[in-house]
């Protein structure tokens, strides 16, 4: 009898183990079925495509192969981004229209052109006139202009030959650059020689090195070949370091990375008010000490305990040997942003932030103490008339996001007046907390409730999980060249910028609730 329950035990045994055999196989099967679906690797997405992704009354299309249309929805993302797009599509009763279709391509670069490529962002502006361009190209240059001694150095060593003539093509990057700016915006976003004027900056040699006068840290002006001109930053401190609470804002170091920042996220909100800035690692001693004609910045080199070289130059406060930039041993990570025109041939003048800080551990500044302050300013010129108040709101928008305290000053172009953009320069103590959001920044906005339509179509758009701002960051940030090193912003700072967001749109909707209508329509013909 023993022997019998044995068998029968043995035999039933064997039965679970065949089955639960057979259901790991269909399994393994169903799984390929779903997973590996062939598709072709591409490294750019088609413009048409684009376009569809980017367009959101776009109607899905099959392909010429029969294939499910690509859909915003099926957007390669991060984990989690299907999930969360799905959520808010049912949240806002709309049916998700997902394809199984795998993208085969570089998500983040993919992100960054579907942006690009929305509606927002290719509106067409108003039609420029000859005089809405800050330089122009003469027709004719005499043959002894040619020769200039603004085209040539002190010393001609390393610089090439330069003619310039009336073909811009023939121009190197920067000049290109220079003539590209106008009355709206520095650059053009579709700009093919932004490409171009980045990869020099990152990859030309240095033929000159001096320092920057003036300001309270260490600033270098370096030269390429091509007499373009640099703003050199160099990393001071760890790129994932936080700012100390302890200290005050306007004691706070310049960041390389925040430079590089501030004109990735400019440009993806749409200004282009910040002058291109990319990272590049630098040789302390041969692009720096060995080129260098500025006898001052010479004499502050020396060689750390543990061999590195280092360099300290001469300013107001931070410029000295216990505030020394030091490579590793001689590699130094630095911000690269492209110099405006000369003052001499493009004049710019400085205004005065109505919103400046008080700069002082005790005393407050007067918009921090009156409720109405808004008012007095808007009768205010340049603030009671034209575009300058939205315009300086969208700077505060720009300076909340990434968290500087440190705008006392802006600047113009003196030819287009008052009726232009804001330049955004020196962001250098931005992003230098991530755990911490700063809402006095948002003072011009709270107290005015006043921001363009413009801006508030692409922040309701870069709220949305197929357009996340972190994630069109982060796609950005990766085409510099200094990633290479380590991401130049990290992911608290990334998710700082979502959760920023979501605080700009409530301050607005908060506006909208206490005023109805408090939008400047820039853009009437945008549905």
């Amino acid at each position: 009898m023993r022997w019998c329950t044995r068998g029968r035990v043995r035999t039933l045994c064997l039965g679970l183990a065949c089955l639960s055999v057979l259901l790991h196989v269909l399994l393994v099967m169903l799984t390929l079925s779903v997973y590996q679906t062939p598709c072709e690797p591409h490294s750019q997405l088609p413009g048409e495509t684009i376009r569809a992704l980017a367009d959101p009354n776009a109607a899905p299309r099959s392909d010429s192969h029969g294939k499910a249309p690509l859909t915003r929805d099926s957007l390669a993302s991060p984990p989690g981004m299907l999930a969360e797009t799905t959520k808010w599509q049912l949240r806002h009763g709309k049916r998700a229209q997902l394809t199984r279709t795998p993208i085969c391509m570089p998500a983040n670069l993919t992100q960054l052109e579907v942006l690009f490529a929305h509606p927002l962002y290719n509106l067409p502006g108003p039609p420029l006139q000859e005089e809405d361009w800050l330089l122009r190209v003469k027709p004719k240059v005499k043959e002894n202009e040619l020769d200039s001694p603004q085209w040539l150095s002190a010393s001609e060593e390393g610089y090439a030959a330069l003619h310039l003539n009336g073909d811009v093509e023939t121009h190197p990057p920067w000049l290109r650059f220079h003539l590209g700016i106008n009355r709206w915006h520095l650059y053009d976003h579709k700009d093919p020689n932004l490409r171009q004027l980045e990869e020099q900056l990152t990859s030309h040699k240095i033929v000159s090195a001096v320092q920057k006068t003036g300001g309270t840290q260490l600033k270098l002006v370096m030269s390429l070949p091509n007499y373009g001109q640099l703003l050199f930053k160099p990393m001071k401190q760890d790129r994932n370091d936080e700012t100390n609470y302890n200290l005050y804002y306007f004691s706070d170091f310049e960041r390389h990375n925040a430079e590089i920042g501030a004109f990735h996220l400019d440009r993806v909100l749409g200004f282009r008010r910040v002058p291109p800035a990319v990272g590049r690692l630098v040789d302390v001693i041969t692009e720096i000490k060995d080129i260098t004609t500025d006898r001052k910045l010479a004499k502050t080199f020396f060689n750390s305990p543990v061999g590195n070289a280092c360099f300290y130059g001469q300013c107001s406060y931070y410029c000295s040997t216990e505030h020394a930039v030091c490579g590793r041993p001689r590699a130094l990570e630095a911000s690269m942003a492209t110099m405006l025109p000369d003052l001499s041939l493009a004049p710019r003048r400085s205004w005065r932030s109505p919103w400046r800080r008080s700069y002082s551990r005790s005393k407050l500044a007067q918009w921090e103490t009156e409720k109405d302050y808004c008012d007095t300013v808007k009768k205010t010129p340049p603030y009671n008339q034209g575009t300058r108040l939205v315009d300086l709101i969208d700077m505060a928008i720009l300076d909340f996001l990434m968290s500087n305290m440190d705008r006392h000053h802006y600047e113009t172009f003196e030819k287009f007046g008052n009726d232009t953009f804001l330049i955004h320069l020196d962001n250098g103590r931005a992003f230098g907390r991530f755990s911490k959001d700063e809402p006095s920044i948002l003072a011009p906005l709270e107290q005015c409730c006043r921001i363009r339509r413009s801006t508030q179509e692409k922040l309701q758009l870069l709220a949305l999980p197929h357009y996340r701002l972190s994630d069109v960051m982060r796609a950005s940030l990766s085409q510099d060249p200094l990633t290479a090193v380590a991401p130049l912003l990290s992911e608290p700072h990334l998710e700082a910028l979502d959760r920023r967001l979501a605080r700009v749109l409530k301050v607005v909707g908060h506006c909208q609730e206490q005023y109805g209508n408090i939008i400047y329509n820039d853009i009437p013909d945008y549905p």
